[in-house]
């Protein structure tokens, strides 16, 4: 069982900056971050593969940043001029070298003037 702890996430004016951390019991294969807004779909934010190849969603693409520490298990996403439709809740994924997969528990993100 993979454990997965996530941070950062908060309230912020449009045009501020977060950036929300993933820490996994194990190494990953690939590590990501989904997002849910109100009334919408969860959809792929961003992804990192183990060696360090990314993807981006358009509407990100630009703003926000993942990376990973794989000595610390660790995946991040800097999130930069955040704007009112990012608002959502932000859940880090985890993709293990045997197919497994695990979800974090997801942390608010409020963009709001």
């Amino acid at each position: 069982q993979v454990q997965l702890v996530e941070s950062g996430g908060g309230l912020v004016q449009p045009g501020g900056s977060l950036n929300l951390s993933c820490v996994a019991s194990e190494r990953a294969r690939i590590m990501g971050w989904y997002r849910q807004g109100p009334g919408k779909q969860r959809e792929l934010v961003a992804r990192i593969v183990s060696s360090g190849s990314t993807d981006y969603v358009d509407s990100v693409r630009g703003r926000f940043t993942i990376s990973r520490n794989n000595a610390k298990n660790t995946v991040f996403l800097q999130m930069n001029s955040l704007k009112f439709e990012d608002t959502a809740v932000y859940y880090c994924n985890f993709g293990g070298w045997g197919g497994s997969n695990y979800w974090g528990q997801g942390t608010q993100v409020t963009v709001s003037s």
